[in-house]
């Protein structure tokens, strides 16, 4: 089953209204990802410097949830102060973090504030400390389980954990699929973010306002790029696929230059955890489902959804009755009734929601657009307005986005150099217009 964007729901965020919005009070971090976006300079911003990001988005974005993350939150001192200031502002406060400073009491801390739940990031290429150097990604399914486990035994918080897949990671991707599924009682989300990188002496040319500018101040600009970076959400959903045939995704954000990319793509399935016998998997919801959720709740709420409340994740058996309107929920709600006949006991579990989510950062093209997230969640406030946060460093060395430009190449197989434009030697040559940038969001 190939993906086809016209079969799956679009989802209806937006710049100005979306589920979230992306806030950054630190850019200290206690690990070092290889496919981080952020500078990691050690500092804070004073609660003053975070009231007046809360202030930008309040301007600019009707949202749901403030997604708080970094750097790593947990470092900065006052992060239970954020919390209570995201609540008080009308919102829910999601934790991103790597968990390594996460302990019990702070958790609780966090709880008490008004914390609605956390994302863990945890993969193979972070540079973990002590007995995780050097894991694998299934042997760092331990270190996952040791933080579900913590957020579950507090209670009442949701519980997500992402990843970057890099070119020798996508082989795991199926296990942290079925990890997730083994573990659906206490693990809510996964999401799988593709890794990107900018080669300093590659394809293109950079340009900030027509002049030409070096990448190399920018953390996510590498010399050489090692690892794939063109990895894309199909990709992995056939991998999945291998294993489990029925992965069905249902909705999407497309690209601001490609409209049928999947930029992010969004999974939803009902099942039963491992609990003394294997795990299972009911059923994946369809496209009307996410649209029915999404709208409802912008009625009722005035704002799209974007967490859920933990109870309502444990509530899979109500969501069966949607089966009336929903043909992937109908399926579903067979597959279970199924389920019964030869195990009628399972009547009394729970059956309950998790979510797969791809997110897929920027795209360059082979012309040199850019194919950003179009309607992304994921946007933090920069002097005043809304911009993508994985292109933040490019608004702080810059002053805004840069553009990339290809660098003509022709031949004649010959191995001498030259610095003419119209050689005919195999070189690379920069193209003399640059490219119009992706525009700004706000």
């Amino acid at each position: 089953m190939e993906l086809d964007h016209r079969q799956l729901y679009r989802l209806p965020w937006n710049a100005s209204d979306n589920v979230l919005s992306w806030l950054e009070p630190t850019n200290k971090c206690n690990l070092s990802c290889e496919g981080c976006y952020r500078e990691n300079d050690g500092t804070h911003k004073t609660l003053a410097e975070v009231q007046a990001d809360l202030d930008v988005f309040a301007k600019w974005r009707t949202y749901d949830s403030v997604s708080i993350a970094g750097g790593d939150p947990l470092l900065h001192p006052h992060v239970v102060e954020i919390v209570r200031m995201v609540v008080e502002g009308g919102h829910k406060p999601i934790i991103n973090t790597n968990g390594v400073a996460l302990t019990p009491a702070l958790l609780k801390d966090l709880k008490k504030a008004g914390l609605v739940g956390l994302t863990f990031h945890v993969d193979s290429h972070q540079g973990r400390a002590s007995q995780w150097r050097g894991k694998s990604e299934l042997e760092l399914n331990e270190l996952r389980l040791e933080y579900a486990k913590m957020v579950a035994a507090e209670g009442g918080l949701s519980c997500a954990f992402n990843s970057t897949v890099y070119e020798d990671t996508v082989k795991f991707v199926p296990d942290l699929v079925q990890w997730g599924q083994d573990h659906i009682d206490i693990v809510h989300s996964m999401i799988f973010i593709m890794y990107r990188a900018a080669a300093t002496d590659g394809d293109f040319d950079f340009f900030r306002d027509g002049k030409k500018v070096e990448v190399k101040p920018l953390v996510y600009a590498v010399d050489e790029i090692k690892q794939r970076s063109d990895i894309r959400a199909p990709e992995l959903v056939a991998k999945i696929r291998e294993r489990f045939p029925d992965f069905s995704p249902s909705a999407y954000l497309g690209g601001t230059e490609k409209a049928d990319s999947f930029k992010w793509l969004f999974t939803g399935r009902l099942g039963f955890p491992k609990n003394g016998s294997d795990s299972k998997i009911m059923g994946y919801v369809g496209p009307k489902f996410m649209e029915l959720v999404q709208n409802a709740h912008h009625f009722w709420k005035g704002t799209y959804l974007a967490y859920s409340p933990q109870w309502t994740l444990e509530s899979g058996r109500s969501t069966l009755a949607m089966g009336l309107i929903e043909p992937g929920v109908r399926q579903t709600a067979k597959n279970w009734l199924k389920h019964l006949l030869t195990k009628p006991f399972d009547a009394r579990k729970k059956l309950h929601f998790q979510s797969i989510m791809m997110i897929q950062p920027i795209d360059v093209l082979e012309d040199g657009r850019q194919n950003m997230c179009d309607g992304c969640p994921d946007v933090t406030a920069h002097d005043g307005k809304i911009v993508w946060s994985c292109r933040l460093e490019e608004y702080r060395q810059y002053g805004g986005l840069i553009n990339s430009v290809p660098r003509a190449r022709v031949s004649c197989g010959s191995s001498m150099s030259c610095k003419s434009t119209d050689c005919n030697h195999d070189h690379k040559h920069p193209a003399k217009e640059p490219v119009k940038p992706a525009a700004n969001l706000s």
